[in-house]
């Protein structure tokens, strides 16, 4: 006896598509490809100023081809996450990002100085971390939040300043760049 098995499955097979068929289009994922752009790579070292911070693709890569990513990504996102002066190069208010380097190179000199102040990378994606004043959290004024510099595009000074406090958050303070920074310190370390 001979049985044929597969005289009845040539019909339920779909026949192969011809050489006219469309391929598949892939393309990358924005905002998977911009997550990588602003990581850090896992081997990155505990940071003690916003320079140690400055390993991921954003910070490496030419200028303008972070400029074109981060505009196709800011597309879709109004609040991607990004460095202060991606964002301050992006609007044209800032000049490169060497120059956003420089400011926080800046701010790091005069406060790593200065008794009492401490760098914290662990900042916001992207984020090139901030400063606190120690004596300011827990001290005779009893806030449990220290007083905290750290960079901005919000405006062109470039630098903000959080008061120590202990409920909700205070609005910033604008400060007038790394001079101002340096003329108002007293007044920002005083309160303790």
């Amino acid at each position: 006896m001979t049985v044929d098995a597969g005289q009845d499955l040539v019909s339920a097979i779909p026949a192969a598509r011809g050489a006219a068929a469309p391929r598949p289009r892939l393309e990358p994922m924005l905002d998977l490809e911009w997550s990588q752009a602003i990581e850090l790579p896992r081997f990155a070292l505990p940071a003690t100023r916003p320079g140690d911070l400055r390993q991921a693709w954003v910070h490496r890569a030419a200028e303008d081809a972070v400029l074109t990513l981060y505009h196709r990504a800011a597309r879709s996102d109004e609040q991607l996450p990004a460095p202060w002066w991606l964002r301050a190069v992006a609007s044209g208010r800032l000049e490169s990002r060497a120059l956003g380097f420089r400011i926080e190179d800046r701010v790091a000199q005069l406060l790593s100085r200065r008794p009492g102040w401490e760098f914290v990378p662990w900042a916001a994606d992207g984020e090139s971390g901030y400063w606190e004043f120690m004596p300011s959290e827990r001290g005779r004024s009893g806030h449990s939040i220290p007083t905290t510099v750290l960079n901005t595009d919000r405006h062109d000074g470039w630098i903000d300043v959080l008061p120590a406090h202990s409920a909700g958050t205070p609005p910033p303070i604008a400060v007038a760049g790394v001079a101002g920074l340096r003329a108002r310190l007293g007044e920002f370390e005083a309160v303790r």
